[in-house]
């Protein structure tokens, strides 16, 4: 313990959100206590799409092969017409990879083994969750909270710098800081369930009753999985019986067949779909992310994706500060998500209108790609540009190669805790090296070869252009040489001001 205090982070959830922020935390070694209500870890698969954004998220966090080999890809969906036939066609609309896009289509992960996977992560990095540990109450002062826990042991007061609410909808940090959560319920109550069943192959999602809210029914085989998971509408209210008699007889109900039936239940909730934002994301010393700052239906499979995002987003910036960086990069965590979390509320709530309707199909606007701080305060372009990649846009992916000949990807260079800086047929010694900053070339006499292309596509760079990528891979800034005062400027202001020059003579 330092100056009074117990840790740096105490993450109250350990759910997506929190897994995500613990391993970043982790990975920079800023000190942290995640606690979790619950005594055991999360059973069901409420969220089991992973989409091409967050996979690069995973890829960089050191997880995504595990996610792949945990899971699998989505199958057809088969519908079911009333007359007894049926047709087959693809949930999401396919688009190929590219050398700027890697990934391009969801995972399959049920919620229960993403977090699996996560937890093995931060084992690795000599951590773990706290089961049985729930937040009752906290203050908090200029410098730092004082948070009382009760443990399986009893009660534990500590003083931590910061505290985070990764603790879901109905979160008690939220209601805590009395922020307001608008938004509106939705008019919609569903089942989800993962079953064991037979009368059903696992080749297909198997839909019932499209279209038809009284009716309407699927059977989607859990990838990684002997389990299915059904979902389907159920009236605003009255009980809805989960046993496995239950749900068999509700199958047969809505799909006119008797040969399909539930022999277990492994996990099963019922839920009414709501829409709802947090007014603020930070109260001094508390800060909210995952579904304690938003709720979305799940209609499109963003909740937990915007929740990996937030946290993957705080991490660095929250490690920035305490590391003596400047307070305002955790400003920027609010102004550069909520309006992200905003936009995922309009756009699954209009695809949860389309599925009422009994389309199904999904496109490029599920796969979070697009995303990004072009208005950010930690975008900077100098000159502006008015065309090709923006400051706050995602960085692309670029396969190159090193001076020395061997293949390379662009996000290998990217991939850990640091900052990126890469000039373009420019000199590399105009900026000096400083501790949190990786310093590349490409082009003559540069450490990286762009021999295909790949990187003058994605990147528009002309000779002498300064891209700064941050630490969760976003473009921070586009320099020009003949600006460069500006990029020092900047790289002061993220907390990176001093070079190992400055340095040895402090």
């Amino acid at each position: 313990m330092t100056n009074g205090f117990a840790t740096d982070v105490l993450i109250c959830g350990a759910g997506a959100a929190g897994l995500t922020l613990a391993i970043d935390l982790a990975r920079r070694n800023i000190s942290f206590r995640l606690v979790e209500t619950l005594d055991d870890p999360f059973g069901g698969s409420r969220g089991k799409g992973i989409q091409p954004r967050t996979q690069e998220v995973f890829e960089d966090l050191g997880i995504l092969d595990r996610m792949v080999s945990v899971g699998g890809f989505y199958p057809r969906q088969r519908e079911y017409r009333d007359d007894g036939s049926h047709c087959d066609t693809d949930v999401l609309a396919s688009e190929p990879a590219t050398p700027a896009e890697p990934y391009h289509l969801p995972l399959m992960v049920p919620q229960f083994l993403t977090e699996r996977v996560m937890r093995e992560r931060l084992a690795e990095l000599g951590a773990a969750p706290e089961f049985g540990t729930e937040l009752v109450g906290f203050e908090q002062d200029a410098d730092g909270v004082m948070a009382r826990l009760a443990t399986k042991a009893g009660a534990e007061t500590i003083r931590v710098r910061w505290l985070v609410g990764t603790d879901g909808g109905r979160s008690v940090v939220r209601h805590a800081l009395g922020i307001d959560f608008p938004g509106k319920t939705l008019g919609v109550r569903a089942i989800v369930a993962d079953v064991t069943l037979s009368g059903l192959s696992r080749d297909v999602w198997h839909r019932f009753g499209e279209g038809d809210m009284q009716r309407q029914i699927s059977a989607c085989p859990l990838a990684g999985t002997q389990l299915f998971q059904l979902q389907g509408p159920i009236p605003l209210h009255g009980d809805v019986d989960l046993s496995h008699a239950g749900l068999t007889a509700l199958l047969a109900e809505r799909t006119g067949r008797d040969d399909i039936a539930v022999q277990a239940v492994s996990w099963a909730s019922a839920f009414t779909m709501n829409a709802r934002l947090a007014d603020h994301y930070r109260v001094g010393r508390v800060l909210l992310a995952g579904d304690a700052a938003h709720i979305h239906p799940p209609t499109g499979g963003q909740g937990l994706n915007t929740s990996v995002q937030d946290a993957y987003n705080l991490g660095w910036k929250l490690a920035a500060v305490l590391t003596g960086g400047p307070a305002r990069l955790l400003d920027s965590y609010e102004e550069e998500r909520r309006p992200v979390a905003q936009a995922m509320l309009g756009l699954s709530t209009r695809l949860l209108d389309a599925m009422k309707r009994g389309d199904m199909r999904r496109g490029r606007d599920v796969h979070q790609l697009d995303i990004g701080y072009p208005e950010s305060s930690l975008a900077l372009e100098n000159p502006g540009r008015t065309g090709g990649l923006l400051a706050g846009e995602r960085a692309p992916d670029a396969p190159i190669r090193g001076a020395a000949g061997q293949a390379l990807r662009l996000f290998d260079l990217l991939r850990g805790p640091h900052w990126t800086l890469i000039v373009f047929e420019g000199d590399r010694g105009l900026v000096s090296p400083r501790a949190g900053l990786h310093i590349h070339a490409i082009g003559r006499n540069g450490d990286l070869i762009d021999d295909a292309g790949h990187f003058q596509t994605a990147y528009a760079p002309s000779a002498g252009d300064w891209f700064l990528i941050r630490p969760d891979g976003y473009v921070g800034a586009i320099v020009a040489t003949e600006e460069l005062r500006s990029l020092t400027a900047y790289l002061a202001g993220v907390g990176l001001g001093l070079d190992m020059k400055d340095a040895a003579h402090a």
